[in-house]
């Protein structure tokens, strides 16, 4: 059975969000403040965290950041605030998925069994590649550079894996949306431009001259290698 975190100060909705997950053959544990929600996760890591935003403490962008300092856990963020700078920053801090407040708590399910889904759609399970310095073993979904592990988010390492498993193709922003996010993706494909981002960052030291994530203007995306 798996388990989902519940990071919510507002009683009535982590109630309700707990019976639905509960009756979707989940385990729940929840957490009221960003405190307990760390405490929590160290104590027993969850396969998935529904984080609100506006929490006592300690607000949920910063606990995003230090989950992401330890763990890839899948964070899907609920939140009143519905504006594009706070859904950015989300996606950008590494959630892998976003719902505003009011929202269907069967739809919120739906969310959570995409996400818990997505790292499994398309990997053969079975191939390890190497790109110079960079180790690549699909069915361990790991990454390392220079033998040291790079973590990355659930949803930027499917992005990752897409890219090089094809290495050299040219995927566009849509493309990659229908392939690693999924076909009911109702989000900006700005998340596409965020995770790149995040890639680039993670693999700052990876030698240009062994390959690159590159962007053609107008075109898409590409793991351009030697």
């Amino acid at each position: 059975m798996k388990s989902i975190l519940i990071v919510e100060d507002e009683e009535a909705i982590a109630r309700v969000l707990s019976a639905y997950l509960k009756k979707a053959g989940f385990h729940v544990t929840r957490a009221a403040d960003g405190r307990a929600a760390l405490e929590a996760f160290e104590v027993s890591p969850p396969a998935l965290i529904l984080l609100d935003i506006m929490l006592p403490n300690m607000d949920g962008f910063e606990l995003l950041g230090l989950i992401r300092e330890k763990s890839s856990c899948p964070v899907i963020m609920l939140t009143a605030r519905d504006g594009i700078n706070d859904r950015l920053a989300g996606l950008d801090g590494g959630a892998d998925d976003y719902m505003s407040k009011p929202f269907i708590p069967e739809e919120v399910v739906a969310r959570v069994n995409a996400v818990l889904r997505r790292p499994s759609q398309w990997s053969d399970g079975s191939r390890k590649r190497h790109f110079g310095s960079l180790f690549i073993d699909f069915s361990a979904r790991s990454l390392f550079l220079n033998g040291a592990e790079v973590s990355l988010s659930p949803r930027d390492m499917s992005v990752m894996l897409f890219l090089a498993e094809r290495p050299n193709q040219i995927y566009t922003r849509e493309q990659l949306i229908e392939q690693v996010w999924e076909m009911d993706y109702e989000g900006s494909d700005r998340a596409v431009d965020l995770s790149i981002k995040r890639l680039r960052q993670a693999l700052s030291h990876w030698p240009a001259d062994e390959g690159e994530i590159r962007t053609l203007r107008g075109t898409g995306y590409q793991l351009w290698t030697t």
